[in-house]
């Protein structure tokens, strides 16, 4: 199963571009701060994600507004080039962290 569910801030959002399906889409840009387990240890997590988002939860995400803050849930895809990894966003929870 390929699923991811992130705690973040919305660090940036791209302009509005449109699919050739003719689907509104937009590049984003999230940063997650947190803590996690690791090897039993607390270990501080910082980190920065590439994420797309397309269909009708861009005009929520354009309502977020960057440094909005919410929990994104989606699965990750290679990039259309091959380098690195993007996070299509599905849904999202805009409760408060």
């Amino acid at each position: 199963m390929n699923q991811l569910t992130l705690q973040a801030s919305l660090l940036e959002v791209g302009q509005i571009r449109y699919t050739p399906a003719g689907l509104m889409a937009l590049d984003l840009g999230l940063k997650h701060e947190g803590e996690a387990q690791e090897a039993g240890k607390p270990r501080k997590v910082s980190m920065e994600i590439k994420a797309v988002a397309i269909g009708e939860i861009c005009k929520r995400l354009l309502a977020l507004g960057a440094g909005g803050q919410a929990r994104f849930t989606g699965f990750l895809s290679n990039q259309r080039n091959g380098r690195g990894i993007v996070f299509h966003v599905t849904a999202l929870a805009e409760e408060p962290l």
